[in-house]
Order: C-alpha cells, then sequence, then structure tokens
C-alpha cells in the first residue's frame, strides 16, 4: 500500500470508522480466527432444560464494548463516548466457549452500536450469519430474525431476579432472565479480554491504525490461548456498558437504530412473533 493512498484514506473526514481497519485488518482477523458456528446445537444450550430446546439455533451473542484510545486531530469529539471518554467502538460476536467469531474495530467511540452492526453485515469479508441460526443481543440494538433481543420495558439482568422473591412473574420476565444468563458470554469474554491484555486498561501509545489492529491481533491471540491453553483464570472486571441504569428496559425504540437487511417494519413484526412464540413455551413448560 503507496503512502499517498493511505494518507488519502486517513484524511477521510466524513466517515465515522476507520476504513483500512475495517477492510484489510479484519482479513487478517478471519485468516487467524477459526471459531466458526457448527452444526449441532452449542453443548450450552443442548445441555440446560433452561436452554433447550428454546435456543436450539443460537450460536453466540454480539455486543459492542469501548477500548480506551487516543486521537488527535480536529474531530477528537467524535471519538468521545456517552461516558465522556476518548474510546473506539468494538464489535464483537462470540460462541459459548469463550472464542471470538468475528471482531470489527476502529470505530470512533460516539458510534451506535447498531451502525457497528450493519457496518459488518454489509461489509464483503463482514459478519455472516448461517441459514436458521442467531445471536443473542441486548437492548442496544433492534429484535431481529437473526438478532435475537429481550423486551423493553420488563426487569432483564440478572441482578434484578436475584434474592428471594424476584422470580420471573409471567412468559416476558422468564423469556428476559433466561435470554440474560445465556447472553451474558459476551461480557464475560470482553472481561477476560481486558484482564488478559492490560495494555486496553489506557490508550494505547499508537497511532489510531495501530490501536485498531491490535485489539484484532490480540482477539486472534485469544482464541489461539484458547484452543491451546484453555488458560483464563482471570479476575474479570465488571463492565457497564450494556447495562441500563434501570433494572427495567426503556420501552421506547431508539433512532439510531439502522436498516439491516430488509424493511425494518416487516422484520421486526416477524421477529417479535417469534419471541413471542419462544417465551410462551418457556413459560408453558415452566409453569
Amino acid at each position: 500500500m503507496g503512502d499517498s493512498q493511505e494518507n488519502n484514506r486517513g484524511k477521510s473526514k466524513d466517515k465515522d470508522y476507520v476504513t483500512w481497519t475495517m477492510e484489510e485488518t479484519n482479513e487478517l482477523l478471519h485468516l487467524l480466527v477459526d471459531a466458526r458456528p457448527g452444526s449441532t446445537t452449542p453443548a450450552k444450550i443442548r445441555e440446560s432444560t433452561r436452554f433447550y430446546p428454546y435456543f436450539k439455533d443460537c450460536i453466540g451473542a454480539i455486543d459492542g464494548t469501548h477500548i480506551p484510545a487516543m486521537v488527535r486531530g480536529r474531530d477528537v469529539s467524535s471519538y468521545r463516548d456517552r461516558h465522556g471518554n476518548i474510546s473506539q467502538n468494538v464489535l464483537a460476536a462470540c460462541n459459548f466457549d469463550l472464542e471470538f467469531m468475528y471482531v470489527l474495530s476502529g470505530w470512533k467511540g460516539s458510534a451506535h452500536d447498531s451502525k457497528l452492526l450493519n457496518d459488518a453485515l454489509t461489509r464483503r469479508n463482514g459478519l455472516k450469519v448461517p441459514q436458521g441460526k442467531y445471536f443473542l443481543v441486548d437492548c442496544g440494538f433492534p429484535n431481529r430474525c437473526k438478532f435475537l433481543a429481550p423486551y423493553r420495558g420488563v426487569r432483564y439482568h440478572l441482578q434484578d431476579f436475584a434474592g428471594h422473591g424476584n422470580d420471573p412473574e409471567n412468559e416476558k420476565e422468564l423469556f428476559n432472565l433466561r435470554h440474560a444468563s445465556l447472553r451474558n458470554v459476551i461480557e464475560r469474554i470482553f472481561g477476560v479480554f481486558k484482564s488478559r491484555f492490560t495494555i486496553f486498561k489506557s490508550a494505547p501509545p499508537f497511532p489510531f491504525k495501530a490501536q485498531a489492529e491490535l485489539v484484532l491481533a490480540c482477539a486472534a491471540l485469544h482464541n489461539f490461548l484458547r484452543k491451546e491453553c484453555r488458560s483464563d483464570e482471570f479476575p474479570v472486571e465488571p463492565t457497564d456498558e450494556s447495562s441500563s441504569s434501570s433494572s427495567v428496559l426503556p420501552n421506547h425504540e431508539d433512532n439510531n437504530y439502522e436498516p439491516i437487511v430488509q424493511t425494518q417494519e416487516q422484520e421486526r413484526e416477524d421477529a417479535n412473533l417469534w419471541r413471542t412464540s419462544i417465551g410462551s413455551d418457556m413459560w408453558r413448560n415452566a409453569t
């Protein structure tokens, strides 16, 4: 790659992401990361009556996480996340063996998670969801047929159900509890990742391109260690990125959602019916 071409890419001011990180470095990650979904139901689901058969076609979870970033220039403010910190937003998909299946780094900290997902789905080497399979997502994403989100306006976080007298009271709460229990794998992998690679506790002192590529390289290394060493006994640090300040998910839809594949209205209607069916089956079998 020539210097002039790289400079031209770096000078693109109308983008909310770093184009060279999205394309070339993700190709490298695909070569290093081999955590593709299998044809069978994951053991974590198959071996639990809480999850099987309701989530039998689920292959993992998706979420975004923020990594401290060092950014210089006039557009530094666009890298501020909702906590006011300068960061890059990183989208990741993982399986239930705590392995990364896909990582997209280099987005500005102000970018919404749903925007990252939309970009990941439309890229040439982007996120691919096998036919009939899906990922679990939190309320930061719209409910879609390949991305199952929890009910809004209903208790969701695991701590909301802890203690005597806090059992689910209806099918929506039961669905949310089991959804949160299974989706928690993405929070765990982020915790292990940041505990293992402590360089991400603060902004790495490199050009932003290198910072974005470093995330991908460490994700690939994480997968290698999972496969070869299984040495993930790290104190997992709690994160509040995907947690709502309220114990009940907000009941409104976020206008920042991006269209993904088909019309939003039809896809949302189909996905909501599908979610209702899962919740009804759970509740019927539990009562």
